[in-house]
């Protein structure tokens, strides 16, 4: 059962992390509902090293592009800046500096159940609302690096449970003037320093020793499963609406309010 438990957690990580609707509450939410026992931090780890398998794997030649823009004296290649990678740094160090100074007190004060449900609501109300608020298309080229900043400062609050890392930073790039789809892009590709942070921040915990079947099994379905879903959300959000996760949210908040209530 605990290779079957690490295998549907797996697709529920590599589906959330992407999908704007809150992974931690999904992570949270799952055990509880099955009364499955929490897998440790070495599991923890193998769902962090699938997300970030996935997102590398999906935006490999966006990476390409921008490392050789980054270093290179010849013009830009392809759709990326020359200052992209420099972007992306900068408007990482929010996170990081959030990640590392305040990742134990949210552990410790904002796990509330109701803290939660509130989140959930809200900033899905948030990023359903930037579909009329913003109409402006802006390109690759026309970021700042306050654009960047202003990103990186709202994936800053992904660290409190559901908030969702995606869906605030596609709510920050979408009221900045990015369309849906590129905000949705850009949103991963900025947040691949900080899946890969987060891996590499419990790698003390791991010991490889008691790496099992199942810690393998969660980075695999991670993995595929986190591909999917940033192939086809991307797609989807060529004319898609927000709408759809804003609403998965409510029900979601609504059901963790009722087991909540009657619990």
């Amino acid at each position: 059962m605990e290779i079957i438990h690490s295998a549907i957690l797996g697709i529920v990580q590599g589906i959330t992390e992407f999908v704007p609707v809150s992974s931690s509450a999904h992570l949270v939410l799952f055990p509880y509902l099955f009364n499955w026992d929490y897998n440790g931090l070495q599991f923890d780890i193998a769902l962090h090293f699938g997300t970030f398998l996935a997102v590398i794997a999906f935006f490999w030649r966006d990476w390409a592009d921008i490392f050789k823009n980054a270093f290179s004296k010849d013009s830009t290649v392809g759709v990326y800046p020359k200052n992209t990678l420099w972007q992306i740094i900068v408007a990482s160090i929010p996170a990081f500096v959030a990640g590392y100074f305040l990742e134990p007190y949210v552990e410790k004060y904002l796990h509330s159940p109701l803290l939660l449900i509130t989140n959930l609501v809200v900033f899905g109300l948030l990023l359903w609302a930037t579909e009329f608020i913003s109409h402006n298309m802006l390109k690759n080229s026309k970021i700042k690096y306050s654009h960047s900043f202003i990103v990186g400062c709202a994936q800053a609050l992904a660290l409190i449970p559901g908030v969702s890392r995606s869906g605030i930073t596609m709510t920050a790039a979408k009221l900045i003037g990015f369309s849906k789809e590129n905000a949705a892009r850009f949103s991963f590709i900025l947040g691949t320093p900080a899946v890969l942070g987060a891996f590499v921040y419990h790698i003390p915990g791991l010991n490889l020793g008691e790496v099992s079947f199942s810690f393998w099994m969660g980075v695999i379905s991670s993995t595929v499963f986190g591909f999917l879903a940033i192939k086809y959300l991307i797609q989807y959000l060529k004319k898609g609406s927000f709408a759809v996760f804003a609403i998965y949210r409510i029900l979601l908040a609504a059901a963790v309010l009722a087991f909540y209530l009657i619990n």
